[in-house]
């Protein structure tokens, strides 16, 4: 499935629920922000993985559903990367981009920055909070 098809799947919610894996969340990230500046591709991403997990019926509680800080952390992680890497290194397409860089493509990367407590906090879930054991990268946007 091309990028576009692979979007516009995720877009309309149409993307088969055992297709949205961690993998699918960083493709995600990567379209938007190659797109859109930092603040438009997370405001797209926040409402499309809700709207996502909604039709497919993901329960919000304490360990499923959407999770704010879990998805401004990764898409800080993501920016950073294309920040560092895509001038000098551009990559073709979504899979290319997980393919190039496998420190994206596993979940507990976070376990860098954030400790339990702290990602397990509930306000973590509905509101970012910054780490608690290193910082994330900083992005600069034009936004």
């Amino acid at each position: 499935m091309s990028d576009e098809e692979f979007l516009r799947a995720f877009e309309q919610r149409t993307l088969p629920f055992d297709h949205w894996t961690h993998r699918a969340h960083v493709k995600v990230a990567f379209l938007y922000l190659r797109a859109l500046p930092f603040g438009a591709a997370l405001e797209k991403i926040r409402v499309g993985i809700r709207a996502y997990n909604a039709t497919h019926h993901v329960p919000d509680g304490p360990t499923s559903g959407y999770h704010e800080t879990t998805t401004v952390a990764f898409l800080r992680l993501v920016a950073a990367t294309l920040a560092a890497y895509g001038s000098k290194f551009p990559t073709p397409d979504a899979d290319a981009f997980c393919d190039t860089h496998p420190q994206l493509l596993t979940r507990h990367v976070l376990r860098l920055f954030y400790s339990p407590q702290s990602r397990m906090d509930p306000r973590a879930k509905a509101e970012f909070i910054e780490p608690d054991l290193a910082p994330l990268p900083r992005i600069v946007s034009n936004d």
